[in-house]
């Protein structure tokens, strides 16, 4: 089949197996399936790429828009379809091109101290394992700022308690991160190891038959975790959030440290948790400014 009698659906296969080649995550090939078919209420998939024009390209964002969609998610959906056509064009496929469409800032939703209280308190001695297991996520995810994915393979080989760190094998960027585990995390990590047991390959956080946790799994069980302690919000991204604005805030930490941390490959997303969270660094900037520390020491 020639170049030329191609539609943009026989060519969207072909641009996911290149991606594949590439070494492109899992969660970002799914992306691209959802995506594709979300832009599809929009584009005529059908149409040969040597008929696709710029101003079809420029009628799918109208499209987007009359139909009331959220900016970010327009901003989401374009930027498979500009990183579709990119790979189109470096095929000699097409000339067209699609213009970025920037995120809007946004602040992001965190859990109030009050709510991590609750949420940390630890549950009684006579609880099942998943009880006891989601709170200890939950104190890993205050002390790490992780992903659900990276929770969800770290394995009993990637904690070192004596170290006082665990590595993370899964991240989004591919690369391993040692990340610090404070004393008080060793211990509860300590203790709950003594419990999970299993061998050194084993998921640490495991379901209740000692398997790999699912997305899902793990979503759901948090959820209700959240909800028998009385909180009401269940995003497990918010804990990302809010151990970010906790670091940065309350802790006074750096921006590169964070960058660390969250495992950016950039400064580009973690200036993103600066920006967002300037006004309250302006709030606590009496116990960190050193024109203010001048006259406490006075």
């Amino acid at each position: 089949m020639n170049h030329d009698t191609l539609s943009l659906n026989e060519l969207f296969p072909r641009f996911v197996a290149a991606k594949t080649a590439e070494g492109v995550s899992e969660k970002t090939i799914q992306t691209y399936h959802q995506h594709w078919h979300s832009i599809g209420k929009h584009l005529d998939e059908s149409i040969l790429i040597e008929e696709l024009t710029q101003d079809d390209i420029n009628n799918v964002v109208v499209s987007m828009r009359k139909s009331e969609l959220a900016h970010n998610s327009i901003s989401s959906y374009t930027r498979v379809l500009r990183t579709f056509l990119k790979w189109c064009r470096g095929q000699g496929y097409t000339s067209v091109v699609m213009p970025p469409i920037k995120d809007k800032e946004t602040v992001k939703e965190t859990y109030t101290d009050e709510e991590l209280l609750k949420l940390l308190r630890k549950p009684s001695k006579d609880c099942d394992f998943t009880e006891y297991r989601n709170w200890v996520i939950i104190n890993f995810l205050l002390n790490c700022g992780c992903r659900a994915a990276t929770i969800r393979n770290i394995q009993n080989r990637d904690v070192d308690l004596s170290a006082r760190q665990v590595s993370f094998r899964h991240t989004k960027t591919g690369k391993v991160q040692i990340i610090p585990l404070c004393s008080q995390m060793v211990n509860v990590l300590r203790d709950y190891m003594t419990i999970r047991q299993g061998s050194p390959s084993d998921y640490l956080f495991c379901n209740q038959f000692g398997e790999m946790l699912t997305g899902t799994c793990l979503r759901n069980a948090i959820c209700r975790y959240n909800h028998r302690r009385g909180v009401q919000k269940t995003s497990l991204h918010s804990f990302r959030h809010s151990f970010a604005r906790k670091f940065l805030v309350d802790c006074q930490g750096d921006a590169f440290t964070l960058q660390k941390l969250l495992g950016h490959s950039t400064l580009q997303m973690t200036k993103h948790y600066c920006k967002i969270y300037d006004s309250d660094i302006a709030k606590s900037f009496d116990n960190i400014s050193p024109f203010s520390d001048v006259f406490r020491c006075s």
